[in-house]
């Protein structure tokens, strides 16, 4: 808790901005800044990291959301430690809604690289046709980046707010995904299976955040 303190993981949005289902989470302002109760951030922190560690003991693919430009490194970085798909960058719509037609642009990219790779692609186009295929890869590498090593839907969401990554939970909450998610006071508790409420724009909050539960993820997989 100490930690989290350290961070200014406390600091809440103002209460004009206030969901009213996070009222049970905040314990009173300063300024105008509404504070959290880091004593139940606490508890959803350990819960959230049990989740994990299950999800990595079954062999589950977590995908980690959060494009926010002050903690989109964090999110992505996060992710390549345990080899976790992310999208660290505006969601594309359909990533689980039309999700086989997303793969299709998947495989079209790992299709491309390959023969890149290979030299195959030169042999068989002319430069003309060369300079549109890179714009083609170019485009999709920018879209795709972060789920080229997804072959099906994801099994969880891990999500950086819930309130900038609507279309995500939208897409995840029809498809009954489960979301753990880090989230502000202007972000609807509903939204998450496992909530974790605290400052969603503080970049060493969400960093530390992000570390216990990718480490809860690690030793689910060493269990």
């Amino acid at each position: 808790m100490k930690r989290l303190f350290d961070t200014g993981a406390h600091f809440a949005q103002v209460k004009s901005r206030r969901h009213p289902s996070m009222k049970p989470f905040l314990v009173g302002t300063k300024g105008r800044q509404e504070i959290i109760d880091l004593v139940k951030t606490t508890e959803q922190l350990e819960a959230a990291k049990t989740a994990m560690s299950a999800l990595a003991k079954e062999g589950k693919t977590v995908l980690f959301v959060g494009g926010k430009v002050e903690i989109a490194a964090f999110v992505k970085k996060a992710a390549q430690e345990i080899n976790a798909p992310y999208v660290a960058a505006r969601w594309l719509g359909g990533t689980i809604s039309n999700w086989a037609e997303i793969k299709k642009r998947v495989d079209r990219l790992a299709e491309l690289i390959e023969k890149g790779e290979t030299g195959a692609l030169a042999k068989q186009h002319t430069k003309l046709e060369m300079v549109m295929i890179g714009r083609e890869q170019k485009r999709l590498t920018e879209r795709l980046d972060g789920i080229t090593g997804m072959v099906k839907k994801p099994d969880a969401l891990l999500v950086v707010d819930t309130k900038h990554e609507k279309h995500a939970v939208k897409e995840a909450r029809d498809a009954g995904i489960p979301i753990i998610a880090v989230m502000s006071s202007d972000c609807d508790l509903r939204d998450a299976v496992y909530p974790i409420v605290a400052n969603d724009t503080s970049r060493a909050a969400v960093q530390l955040i992000l570390t216990e539960l990718v480490e809860a993820f690690k030793s689910g997989q060493t269990a």
